[in-house]
């Protein structure tokens, strides 16, 4: 019997990793029924749940993932707000602006994952909003910003 999109998301909180594994694998094979499903789960109370959703939808690739993954930038958990940096990283040109946006947030953790971001992605649009943070007041951001970049330029 197979089982639901919810029943798989809600094994990625389970304690046993082939549990989780297994429950990833699948979820990847329905990308396209468990989109809006893993969507939802980056609002999960559970982080396990958050975090695994973030890795997915980056797998997955969809730009309508883009909004709630900016989003959960602001996570309470750095694994979570790490894992929604790299997702976004890999979602290409449609998550350069909405990256941009995010370098005013004020949150430093928020922008400096954004400045990382960006510069895995490497558009080079995204360079006058990076030397504006150059002057940031938190190290992190700073640091983000440069190797942002100095990606960009290679």
């Amino acid at each position: 019997m197979e089982r639901s999109i919810d029943e798989l998301i809600e094994l990625l909180n389970d304690k046993d990793d082939f549990v989780v594994e297994d429950a990833v694998g699948e979820l990847e094979l329905r990308a396209d029924e468990a989109l809006d499903p893993l969507i939802d789960a980056l609002s999960s109370r559970k982080k396990s749940i958050r975090l695994h959703a973030a890795t997915l939808l980056g797998a997955i690739n969809d730009p309508k993932a883009i909004p709630a993954l900016v989003d959960t930038l602001h996570d309470n958990n750095k694994l979570v707000r790490r894992e929604a940096s790299t997702a976004l990283s890999r979602m290409g040109e449609p998550a350069v602006d909405p990256l941009i946006e995010t370098l005013d947030d004020e949150d430093w953790r928020v922008r400096g994952a954004a400045a990382w971001a960006l510069g895995n992605l490497g558009d080079e649009k995204a360079i006058p909003a990076l030397e504006k943070l150059l002057d940031d007041e938190s190290g992190f951001v700073k640091q983000g910003a440069q190797s942002a970049i100095n990606s960009i330029k290679k």
